[in-house]
């Protein structure tokens, strides 16, 4: 599905001399480098501050303790995506409250979010599925109108443009009043291990993530409050370094691909190619088809007979996970359950060739014959 050697070889001399570069300080943790990484993503990113940390889960939960949710508050979250964004509303006593996502995009919207509102809503995470933004702009007036905070879940989407009404197009992350993201190595922008970081144009805001994520501390053994221990090394952080300054080629070389493969089968009736909003680029962290004849699983093991990668995200809503199962606030959602039975994601990354993508296509071409 991703070819991350490939990619290292290209930028092999740049990262190896980031990598050498903190062994030969030995500054492992909180180096130069993460200060530098930091400084480079803020203003990528056009954000008043970036704080990292040790994982795109760490990031999520940090968000939360910083807002000040209380057990019991309810937060909303799409029943389709990855546990991780529900998971850590679960482990603070929180409510997730799940709700279904649009059929096209995939993403929830600001109607569907409305309508789940209570008086004990308090915050709400779009996710920016597969790479490509939500309604953010929306989100964010519906959350400023009703009082509620807004964590955007960028962990696949980071380096995409969302377009304001205004017509300014500002990164995906920085609408909500905190963005989140990953640094998993099949990430977008991905590390060679773990990683993670959270990003914010509230300089006060930013400076309780920091202490969170530091112990609660920003004086070393003077804690200002009960933080956790959530740091990127600076191993990483070279590597992420080197990385960020090719995140728009890399994103550039996705759609590429994701170009190719909806012209090869945009006159295929049974299957439908990813949908693309008007107000925000794609960067194509999956390329996700919905099979829509109910032969996903025989597509699947066709492709995987010739020897061609594939993964279902996701295959299972979170409201009928075992560790979700009891919450008395989910409940059955159509559109999540028939995206469940009917997605597809196929190979993308930077390093695909003409050969791999002809390869593919034909396959999937000489199934649905």
């Amino acid at each position: 599905m991703v070819d991350l050697k490939g990619q290292y070889l290209r930028i092999k001399s740049q990262v190896d001399e980031g990598i050498m570069e903190v062994l030969t300080e030995t500054s492992y943790i909180n180096g130069p480098q993460v200060t530098a990484f930091k400084d480079h993503l803020e203003r990528y990113l056009n954000v008043k501050r970036v704080v990292p940390c040790a994982n795109g889960t760490d990031a999520l939960q940090i968000a939360m303790m910083a807002l000040g949710l209380k057990p019991g508050d309810e937060v909303i979250v799409p029943a389709f995506t990855y546990v991780a964004t529900a998971e850590v509303i679960a482990l603070l006593n929180l409510k997730p409250v799940m709700v279904d996502v649009d059929e096209n995009s995939f993403n929830i919207t600001p109607e569907i979010i409305e309508s789940a509102i209570t008086n004990k809503t308090r915050a709400v995470v779009p996710v920016n599925l597969y790479g490509q933004c939500a309604d953010l702009e929306g989100i964010r007036n519906l959350c400023d109108q009703r009082s509620l905070f807004m964590i955007e879940d960028n962990a696949q989407a980071i380096g995409a443009d969302f377009q304001l009404n205004n017509g300014e197009k500002v990164k995906s992350g920085t609408v909500g009043h905190i963005g989140s993201t990953s640094f998993y190595p099949s990430k977008n922008l991905g590390a060679y291990g773990d990683g993670g970081a959270l990003y914010t144009q509230d300089e006060n805001l930013g400076l309780i993530l920091h202490k969170i994520a530091n112990h609660g501390q920003t004086k070393r053994y003077y804690h200002d409050m009960v933080g956790v221990n959530s740091r990127l090394d600076s191993v990483q952080a070279a590597i992420l370094n080197v990385k960020l300054t090719y995140l728009d080629q890399f994103a550039a070389e996705r759609r590429a691909v994701a170009d190719a493969y909806d012209a090869a089968f945009s006159n295929i009736d049974a299957i439908q190619i990813p949908y693309r909003v008007a107000f925000s680029t794609h960067v194509f962290h999956q390329y996700t088809l919905k099979v829509n004849n109910g032969k996903r699983d025989e597509l699947q093991a066709y492709l995987k007979e010739r020897g061609i990668p594939s993964i279902i995200y996701y295959p299972l809503p979170l409201y009928e996970q075992k560790a979700f199962v009891k919450d008395a606030n989910i409940h059955f959602l159509p559109i999540t359950d028939k995206l469940c039975k009917s997605v597809l994601s196929l190979p993308i990354h930077t390093e695909m060739s003409t050969e791999q993508i002809a390869y593919i296509t034909e396959a999937v071409i000489q199934f649905f014959k």
